[in-house]
């Protein structure tokens, strides 16, 4: 997920301090007057953005090949996290979105989609875009870790179909169907982490690699979201459901069999002044069948980052988020938001070795912090289930997780924004 090399962290460091003391990058680039003046064609309005980040990392981390304690002892590792650009477009009622990422050794679209507004209230898209369950954008979090939904592909996912959302009144309702899954990316493999396969690409799903456990894409899939909006003296609170139901399909039929796949969520928003609390709880069955004895059908492949591994192919997932935020007295600070974001994969069924899979829990402690074009966050996270949060050694924490292991991770996520 990261940039491993401090090489590659100073020239970023250098870059955010160019792009940010650079009058052209301020703010979003108006791409569209530059077309204009030089051939006289009216495109509409179209802009390039992007952003760039940066990682401290200090954790539960064992010693590298060399004997070094990289990511926990001496003072911690320095990381690139992410450079991306943005490109938006709009032309009267049509629009479109296009965003491209590079991490270390591999990049992809994020989002890529056209779209037309049908009428003020409604909105269609086609393309790559996000699908629309759970209780926002990000899932029920805040942090730089999301929270656990991400993880087994149940928030801010990425696929590749047509989305029609609308709103009446205190009512928004989406409906949507995706052929497939988001496209795989440009990745790169190493002698250490050769996961590459079907999983240089952002959001979580499912992925066909041939390996135990891993026979199935997604298809024909169909989402609805229904939100409600409702106000109790001075609380505001957005109440929701959301249904995805699809097709997984197996590469093989000698190695599985196709299969029908669902997941169903009821979630929550509510706001009190500064206060924030987001509340959703998810079911959700990916209902693999394998032909082989061997392989469980509790455990299915999910790919992103350049990695892939099992994950749990059913379970409950409570998730609880509550933030406060303030704007402090220093005018170069737009806001402060402290949060705590908590959730737990609660899994059933065996692995490949006939043991109990051991559930999947998060909770991130943090505060965000923004000032202009950047923005910071500041977390502390400790997990028992998290590949991204520690290193014990295994690779199925969303899976069987058998190491069991509490651990800790502090992350700075550093980000300038243009």
């Amino acid at each position: 997920m990261p940039f491993k090399s401090i090489t590659s962290l100073k020239n970023v460091i250098a870059a955010v301090l160019l792009i940010s003391s650079t009058n052209i990058f301020a703010a979003t680039l108006p791409v569209h007057k530059i077309i204009n003046d030089l051939t006289g064609v009216d495109v509409g309005t179209l802009t390039l953005g992007g952003c760039i980040r940066a990682n401290y990392v200090k954790g539960d981390y064992p010693n590298d090949a060399k004997g070094k304690t990289k990511r926990r002892g001496n003072g911690g590792s320095l990381e690139m996290d992410v450079f991306r650009i943005n490109l938006d477009w709009q032309k009267e009622d049509w629009l479109g979105k296009a965003e491209y990422r590079w991490y270390d050794g591999y990049s992809f679209f994020h989002t890529a989609w056209l779209g037309y507004n049908l009428d003020e209230n409604s909105q269609i898209q086609v393309g790559l875009n996000r699908v629309p369950f759970g209780v926002g954008a990000y899932g029920p979090a805040n942090s730089w870790f999301f929270d656990q939904h991400f993880y087994v592909g149940l928030s801010d996912d990425m696929d590749m179909g047509v989305k029609y959302s609308h709103s009446k009144g205190n009512l928004k309702f989406d409906l949507a169907y995706y052929v497939g899954a988001e496209p795989n990316g440009v990745g790169s493999e190493t002698e250490t982490e050769p996961w590459t396969e079907d999983s240089a690409r952002y959001s979580y799903d499912i992925v066909d690699t041939g390996d135990e456990n891993s026979h199935y894409r997604e298809r024909n899939q169909f989402n609805a979201r229904l939100i409600g909006t409702f106000f109790t003296n001075s609380i505001s609170t957005e109440l929701g459901i959301s249904l995805q139901a699809g097709q997984l399909m197996a590469g093989d039929d000698s190695t599985a069999d196709d299969t029908l796949a669902y997941a169903v969520s009821v979630h929550s928003s509510s706001t009190l002044g500064p206060w924030n609390l987001k509340l959703q709880l998810t079911d959700y069955d990916y209902r693999p069948d394998y032909n082989d004895p061997d392989q469980s059908d509790d455990l299915i492949h999910m790919g992103a980052y350049n990695y892939h591994d099992a994950v749990a192919a059913s379970a409950v997932i409570p998730s609880a988020a509550l933030s406060y935020t303030v704007k402090p007295k220093a005018e170069w600070i737009d806001s402060i938001t402290f949060y705590n974001d908590f959730s737990v994969i609660m899994k059933d069924g065996e692995d490949n070795n006939k043991k109990r899979l051991n559930d999947s829990t998060m909770n991130v402690t943090g505060a965000a912090i923004a000032s202009g074009g950047w923005y910071i966050q500041v977390d502390y996270a400790y997990a028992n289930g998290n590949y991204f949060v520690g290193d014990d050694g295994s690779y199925d924490d969303f899976g069987s997780n058998q190491t069991d292991d509490w651990e800790g991770r502090f992350n700075v996520n550093v980000g300038y924004y243009f």
